[in-house]
């Protein structure tokens, strides 16, 4: 059981790395028809991580402490290595700051914290 919660914890991290990647860049891009195309991938990457949270313990009960660190710290690094290879690319105005703000928002979105 244990290897298989493993598996069911990263990709958990691996749909909300892609959610909060593009809630990050659908806030700092001006052109509307991006932004509609990031807001539907977000809705996309949350339903299938909220199935996965589903899948790891009862939606009623909080994470295990050592899960959530795991969790925390897995999402931060992803997060900002896929948002520094953005902004290699050219993307622009993209805040890193926002980083540790919308972990928290996602976390609490699927009951995690």
């Amino acid at each position: 059981m244990t290897q298989n919660k493993n598996q069911l914890i990263d990709i958990l991290i691996g749909n909300l790395t892609n959610a909060i990647v593009h809630t990050i860049l659908e806030k700092s891009i001006d052109k509307q028809e991006l932004v509609s195309k990031y807001r539907n991938e977000v809705i996309n990457s949350y339903s299938i991580a909220k199935r996965y949270r589903e899948k790891i313990n009862p939606i009623d009960r909080c994470l295990p402490t050592v899960d959530l660190n795991y969790i925390k710290e897995k999402l931060k690094t992803k997060i900002k290595v896929e948002l520094c290879l953005r902004i290699n690319k050219g993307y622009q105005n993209i805040n890193l700051d926002l980083v540790d703000i919308e972990i928290d928002n996602a976390l609490k979105l699927l009951n995690i914290t």
